[in-house]
């Protein structure tokens, strides 16, 4: 099913009705060659075959959107964090979604499951830690894991948010009334201000900044 990426024009996303996103993933250099890494199209084949339902779809979507916005700002910074592992993990990130919801299983470790048994094992990690992450150096080096984390925490719904907002909505749907739950939920969201810290010291926007660019982008990622 996989091959190694291949550089090729943009692919649009078939949420693309309502969120408006295309991406190119065409990125010269860098370790993503070496790796074995799904394509956008293969990526989409995937959520059909878990049947992905439709907003998680779009949510997914915009979660790649802005990884790939800040993959490709670290990229012109000078670090080597792969554009095209990064978006095809933020496709995936919540592959495991509809398993889940049948199973009450944790989500992410479904979708690291998923894309072991696809021959995924570049993908796998950034998916199993895209809600938690199990390690984390504020001084280390920039990874794929850390953005696509660190993304999907920008995403409500189909919406780019900030953290705050997002925060807030995590807390009224799964803390009400429920202190340690809510306790861990702010206990990782501190983490993704440590994360959003560190990845915006190297980048030329701002946080705020992102729903700006990716409106001022139109349809494009890069």
């Amino acid at each position: 099913m996989l091959r190694n990426y291949q550089k090729k024009g943009p692919h649009v996303f078939p949420s693309a009705a309502h969120t408006g996103v295309q991406v190119d993933l065409r990125v010269p250099g860098g370790k993503e060659e070496a790796e074995m890494i799904p394509t956008v199209q293969e990526c989409l084949d995937l959520m059909d075959r878990y049947h992905m339902l439709e907003n998680i779809k779009a949510h997914s979507v915009v979660v790649a959107r802005v990884s790939c916005l800040i993959a490709t700002g670290l990229r012109e910074a000078g670090l080597q964090v792969s554009v095209e592992m990064t978006t095809a993990a933020a496709l995936l990130h919540d592959i495991g979604k509809t398993a889940s919801l049948k199973s009450g299983l944790d989500h992410s470790e479904i979708g690291r499951q998923i894309c072991m048994e696809n021959q995924l094992p570049e993908i796998a990690p950034i998916v199993a830690e895209h809600v938690r992450l199990r390690s984390y150096s504020p001084n280390g080096d920039y990874s794929e894991k850390e953005i696509v984390y660190y993304s999907d925490k920008r995403v409500n719904h189909d919406r780019i948010v900030s953290l705050e907002e997002r925060l807030a909505y995590i807390l009224e749907r799964y803390g009400r009334n429920k202190k340690d739950i809510s306790r861990a939920i702010e206990k990782n969201f501190s983490l993704c201000l440590k994360v959003q810290e560190k990845l915006f010291r190297k980048l030329r926007f701002s946080p705020e900044a992102l729903p700006r660019m990716a409106e001022k982008n139109g349809i494009m990622c890069v």
